[in-house]
């Protein structure tokens, strides 16, 4: 197995612990802005390597639109704990802990699929924390985060959805 692999198959199984016990309670604002921040900076990594190792058409496009909304959602994030003036984690501890929730994707024809199952599993467990946040927090701004963020995770677990199904498969080099 090489390295990435390996570091990318230690992250899965942190990933799916790591989203059971996030899920478990309400979490304070500071800790849900940096768990979720670590979540979308995991998100993002995982689709950056998506995109470079595919040959799908729809997979790049997916991965464009997650890169893109996770970013601007991290962005909010910041400028919500900025405004609260809450504590939150050092960016170093962030970015360790997004290292440890990357999945492990496989090299080659399966590659396009398993990392849809991964990004649909993310996903829904996004969108729980998000909405569970947004439920259970008296914090206006991150109700107004939810409302905003909710549809565009929604639309990528769709997106992920029709790719692991087989739709939109079209090869870029034929």
């Amino acid at each position: 197995m090489n390295p990435m692999a390996t570091i990318l198959g230690r992250a899965g199984l942190a990933l799916l612990l790591g989203l059971g016990a996030s899920n478990a309670l309400a979490q304070s604002p500071a800790a849900f802005i940096d768990d979720a921040s670590a979540k979308g900076m995991a998100d993002i990594e995982a689709s950056r390597l998506a995109h470079q190792h595919t040959s799908s058409r729809a997979v790049k496009e997916y991965t464009i639109q997650v890169i893109n909304d996770r970013t601007t959602a991290n962005q909010h994030l910041a400028k919500i704990a900025r405004q609260l003036d809450l504590p939150v984690a050092p960016r170093e501890q962030v970015m360790d802990q997004a290292k440890r929730l990357m999945p492990q994707l496989p090299e080659g024809t399966d590659f396009d699929r398993a990392y849809a199952a991964n990004q649909i599993k993310a996903t829904e467990a996004a969108i729980r924390q998000i909405q569970q946040q947004a439920q259970t927090s008296n914090v206006p701004q991150l109700k107004a985060f939810a409302e905003e963020t909710l549809p565009k995770l929604e639309n990528h677990l769709q997106m992920a959805k029709a790719i692991q199904a087989g739709r939109h498969t079209e090869r870029l080099d034929g």
